[in-house]
């Protein structure tokens, strides 16, 4: 059976592993490959090759590491199909979706290909007689990321080529679930021209975190999860003495006005829900229909609901995949169940696929949701979509901000006014306006609200570059001999 091992120093792992986990095909339920799962040595293995690095790294041109990044960029675009290929094994999703991933993964890599721009200093000349200011961006060190099963290859790109820009090493803890992606990708980035251990693979579960939020020679962690291991990464690695970037959960809402275009909003529900199988922190899972809306619109969702093709990723025409897990898809299943027990009104039934071969659940659609009950209180992570009926445009806000999360959230409108008044009193983190899935592009940074981050840090953008550096400020004076000469009063800025 394919063993996946870890990447240490730009070669494959070939010691000792005495833990090993199954990584499985969703679509059809059975093992594939088995994934090593570190302990304390092999990480430390992996930072030491990573401290090592950094002695050079960081003083290396930032002409040569953009150079660097473009023929990565280039080797990623050569290779999309096969990275989306891994991606549709491992995690499930269908190949256009898959394709999809690796192309935004791929803006962040261009973004950082930019990092001669995006790296400068301030200056401020004569700040008193003879006396400048500046201030330099410089690496934290060795850095780390721990990211999810469900963007494979997005998410870790979101993090190591940014930090690998700014001159850092880069720690990568892929979820063990699909981890063959983020190898293939330091494989090429290897080839790209990165020097031995600047970018490190170390496979594992919670041995692997524990010790990467504990290591001294880690100056900084980069996560992206569930709401709960979020707020125990930010905790441990803040408390260890870390920078800490952890983004959490969500339970995104699209509220739609009486005024939407319905189809447009049916569109957009369908796509926003059931792509990649509901299993993103972006995804709708709730829709706040005002009004008369949901009479309108529910109809026109069902209708593209029952025409959705529920297939293996890589089957001709598929649209949407399994699930990652056996156990995931059981945990969404009782989900499901759970809403009929509380009385919503379930209008499409994904639980008929259930009896299939891998780990499929089809399209899942509520009516007639309340807030207390659990498939609107959860984030469920899966093909799951409710439907809250609200009266007023008031009754939707209070809806969305008695939530605990605040990662994403869309309206639906032709009222410019209402759209307006919407963006500027959402207190969410990203807003889309007939836009249901508001990821910002590269050049802006990522990230919610509330309960859906811990600390200030986002991901990539500007603050993505902040996060992997840290400011120092050089006062210098060269005074002329005329100006020498001891002097014990306080020095004053003159």
């Amino acid at each position: 059976m394919r063993q996946i091992t870890h990447w240490i120093d730009n070669v494959s792992f070939e010691g000792p592993v005495e833990r090993w986990g199954d990584v499985f095909d969703p679509a059809t339920g059975k093992v594939q490959a088995r994934v090593a799962l570190a302990g304390v040595e092999q990480v430390d293995l992996a930072v030491a090759s990573a401290l090592r690095a950094w002695e050079s790294w960081k003083d290396v041109s930032l002409s040569r590491r953009s150079a660097i990044l473009f023929s990565f960029r280039d080797l990623l675009e050569r290779h999309r199909d096969d990275i989306a290929r891994i991606l549709v094994s491992e995690h499930g999703k269908v190949f256009g979706d898959a394709q999809g991933e690796v192309q935004r993964g791929l803006e962040v890599v261009e973004f950082a290909c930019g990092i001669p721009q995006l790296i400068k200093g301030e200056y401020n000349e004569n700040v008193s007689t003879a006396v400048d200011t500046y201030s330099i961006r410089q690496p934290m060190g060795v850095v780390a990321g721990i990211t999810p099963f469900n963007f494979p290859a997005m998410v870790p790109m979101w993090m190591y080529p940014l930090a690998i820009a700014c001159g850092n090493t880069f720690v990568l803890k892929p979820s063990e679930k699909d981890p063959s992606a983020s190898v293939f990708c330091a494989e090429l980035f290897h080839q790209a021209g990165l020097p031995d251990g600047v970018l490190n693979v170390v496979h594992g579960d919670k041995v692997a975190v524990d010790r990467i939020l504990t290591h001294p020679d880690i100056g900084a962690v980069s996560f992206v999860g569930s709401t709960p291991i979020a707020q125990y990464v930010y905790e441990l690695g803040t408390k260890s003495g870390k920078r800490v970037a952890a983004l959490g959960g969500a339970k995104n809402h699209m509220i739609v006005l009486p005024d939407a275009d319905m189809d447009l909003a049916a569109d957009a529900a369908v796509s926003a829900g059931f792509g990649s199988a509901g299993e993103r922190c972006m995804a709708i899972s709730v829709l706040v229909t005002v009004g008369d809306a949901a009479d309108r619109l529910l109809p026109k969702v069902t209708e593209r609901i029952r025409k959705i093709k529920v297939a293996a990723g890589n089957e001709q025409g598929a649209e949407m995949g399994p699930l990652v897990t056996a156990q995931h898809r059981d945990k969404v299943v009782g989900y499901i169940e759970s809403g009929v027990a509380d009385g919503a009104t379930l209008i499409a039934d994904g639980r008929d696929l259930v009896d299939r071969s891998g780990f499929f659940l089809g399209p899942t659609l509520f009516d007639h949701v309340t807030p207390d009950m659990a498939i609107y209180r959860d984030e469920i992570f899966g093909p799951v979509l409710s439907t809250v009926r609200v009266d007023s445009y008031d009754d939707a806000m209070k809806l969305l901000h008695d939530n605990p999360w605040a990662n994403g959230v869309a309206i639906f409108t032709n009222d410019g006014g209402a759209a307006r008044k919407f963006q500027n009193e959402a207190q969410v983190g990203m807003v889309g306006i007939n836009v249901p899935i508001p990821v910002p592009m590269a050049y802006h940074s990522f990230g919610g609200w509330k309960a859906s981050i811990f600390g200030s840090a986002r991901m990539y953008g500007l603050e993505g570059v902040q996060f992997y550096t840290r400011i120092k400020v050089v006062t210098s004076r060269w005074p002329d001999p005329s100006h020498r000469g001891v002097n014990l009063g306080f020095p004053q800025m003159k």
